[in-house]
């Protein structure tokens, strides 16, 4: 079983001249998850190499065992610090692909032609596709086999209006996930702010927040051994 990893190379968060990036934690937790069950784990951003880290994400206050776990990995750091370029990627080497969230895939993987075409590649082989949090919006201007938006008509969910409004980055974000969703025909539906939540629809599993990566991940190895 080998599952694709993909994280953004995105690390300025709008105009505030602040940080973002990925979020450890969705990172973090899903990989345990898979590398537990078994699985080959491959990381893969748009530009390769190191991807940034949301500071925020790294701090004292947001450290679970998942990511001190991941900090304390050689192998986890070796595979983070070298992260495949998307390009290079074929889905004919992985069984299913996960994105990790973060505020970063709201301005590269959302827009970014090699994540679309993955995606799109995944989509067509039938194989499962899991995004948690901000990384949904990757699927945004995915196209299924039938031409139409992937996620029309399906159930998805992904970090909401609400909980953007609870960050105070409602104004900073180039769109808001939940509109960008519904603006494609999903049928987004959310649980608690901050709560787990996951919607699971045929092959493709998506989660709310980064409380919801975890259940996630262990949803998407659900879809892969129904296969």
């Amino acid at each position: 079983m080998k599952i694709l990893m993909v994280v953004t190379s995105h690390d300025k968060l709008g105009d505030t001249g602040e940080k973002t990036g990925f979020w450890l934690e969705e990172l973090a937790a899903p990989y345990y998850v898979f590398r537990d069950a078994g699985a080959k784990v491959t990381i893969a951003s748009p530009r390769g190499g190191m991807p940034p880290v949301d500071p925020k994400s790294n701090q004292p206050e947001n450290e679970t065992d998942a990511t001190h776990r991941f900090k304390s990995d050689p192998a986890a750091q070796d595979d983070l610090a070298h992260s495949q370029r998307l390009h290079e990627v074929s889905v004919n080497d992985y069984d299913a692909v996960f994105l990790p969230g973060g505020h970063g895939p709201l301005w590269d993987l959302a827009v970014d032609p090699d994540s679309i075409a993955l995606i799109e590649a995944f989509a067509r082989a039938d194989k499962p596709v899991g995004a948690v949090c901000h990384a949904p919006a990757a699927l945004g201007d995915v196209k299924g086999a039938d031409g139409d938006f992937l996620v029309r008509g399906k159930r998805v969910t992904g970090f909401t209006n609400a909980e953007e409004e609870a960050v105070g980055l409602t104004d900073v974000v180039p769109f808001l996930l939940e509109d960008r969703l519904k603006e494609r025909g999903a049928q987004f539906r959310h649980g608690e702010v901050w709560g787990a939540y996951i919607e699971v629809d045929g092959k493709l599993v998506t989660g709310q927040n980064p409380a919801s990566s975890a259940p996630a991940a262990e949803a998407l190895l659900k879809v892969l051994a129904a296969r």
